[in-house]
């Protein structure tokens, strides 16, 4: 079963032109969210602001082999391994949903573009990592969802309780959930496969067409502020974060800043 693309099994009842079409719809929901977030809703000025504070307040000039390894560093921690998650759950919650989507997303595309049909079969190790990236993508959500959040964790709050702020990471919870059940009923010729599809469809749609009112453009947000809050540090210019403090707190402990969303 995890070896067969459920894609080119659907091209027998639906043409690999309209599975193409649809890919390329979501990514210009994806691009046109994008944009509109930036320009709207002004992240772009508020980023390249504080990138011109930061420039103008730095008190050294830091050398070209200084910001290759800062680059480099910035990548190797914040951007691939989320070092910015203190909780190791959160931070494996993380890993597994960015991976898992990354996976999945380029699979897909891989698949439906490159291997849309039977007479045009895809590499086994191809299926595999659509197959693992979905069940990572859903693992990484549920966990999250029900046992990781903050109002849930720690304050005690119903696991079912949404807020706009979850509109993303429900609607992903809930795509990687239906495209799981809609290859596997695919791929075994089962007959609600076709309902499954549907469901499996709007969610998708829910998710790549609601990105001006989700968190789904963070993701592209996230690694430009860690590069810029580590240059800053690396020339002394003014970061897009409080500085630690080590005064102790009322407890007696130290007292820092964390970083968390």
């Amino acid at each position: 079963m995890f070896d067969i693309n459920p894609f080119a099994e659907l091209s027998h009842s639906i043409s690999p032109a309209i599975m193409q079409g649809f890919v390329i719809a979501m990514a210009v929901c994806v691009a046109g969210g994008t944009l509109y977030d930036v320009i709207h809703k002004g992240s772009a000025k508020y980023f390249f602001g504080l990138v011109k504070k930061g420039a103008a307040g730095k008190t050294r000039e830091v050398p070209f082999g200084e910001k290759v390894s800062v680059v480099a560093k910035t990548t190797a921690h914040d951007v691939l391994a989320s070092g910015e998650f203190c909780n190791v759950r959160r931070r494996l919650a993380h890993l597994l949903t960015m991976y898992g989507f990354l996976a999945y997303v380029i699979a897909t595309a891989t698949m439906v573009f490159a291997y849309p049909t039977a007479s045009t079969p895809a590499p086994a190790l191809l299926v595999n990592v659509w197959w693992i990236g979905l069940i990572m993508l859903a693992v990484g959500c549920y966990w999250f969802w029900f046992f990781i959040r903050v109002d849930v964790a720690a304050e005690g709050n119903s696991p079912f309780r949404m807020v706009r702020a979850d509109l993303f990471v429900v609607a992903l919870m809930v795509s990687a959930s239906l495209g799981i059940i809609w290859g596997y009923l695919q791929v075994n010729g089962n007959f609600w496969s076709t309902f499954a599809l549907g469901l499996y469809l709007i969610s998708t749609t829910v998710l790549f067409g609601s990105v001006i009112w989700s968190k789904f453009s963070h993701m592209f947000f996230k690694p430009a502020a860690a590069y810029q809050k580590n240059m800053a540090k690396a020339d002394g210019g003014r970061r897009n974060l409080p500085a630690p403090s080590d005064k102790p707190s009322i407890y007696g402990k130290v007292q820092r800043h964390s970083h968390h969303y």
